[in-house]
């Protein structure tokens, strides 16, 4: 089995930063692709952005594009995303989700591990 572990979600103002972190591990670390979606009370699961782990090629949701980055560590089979210019509406549970094969799908579906999700709140 794989797991997933989020990290550094947290309280922050608008405008400020904050870095998550997604720990794999097991089978997890398989993935092809990694991603992050975001979660907010009466809403969808929401695609955030997602990276390859050997090319490093990265997608974007349109509601962050320019603000956030993901990036991959290999050696630590870490995958972060830092958030940059946080808006109140970033406000939502942030997930760390494992593909079940190659794929840039924004769909949730494209993805079979997830993790718990870590808080990210965005005071106005």
């Amino acid at each position: 089995q794989g797991q997933l572990v989020e990290s550094g979600g947290g309280l922050v103002q608008t405008g400020g930063s904050l870095r998550l972190s997604c720990a794999a591990s097991g089978r997890a670390f398989s993935s092809p692709t990694m991603g992050w979606f975001r979660q907010a009370p009466g809403k969808e699961r929401e695609f955030v952005a997602s990276i390859t782990w050997r090319s490093g090629v990265t997608d974007y949701g349109d509601s962050v594009k320019g603000r956030f980055i993901i990036s991959r560590d290999n050696a630590k089979n870490t995958v972060y995303l830092q958030m940059n210019s946080l808006k109140p509406e970033d406000t939502a549970i942030y997930y760390c989700a494992g593909s079940y094969s190659a794929t840039r799908s924004p769909a949730p579906n494209a993805y079979r591990y997830w993790g718990q999700g870590t808080q990210v709140t965005v005071s106005e």
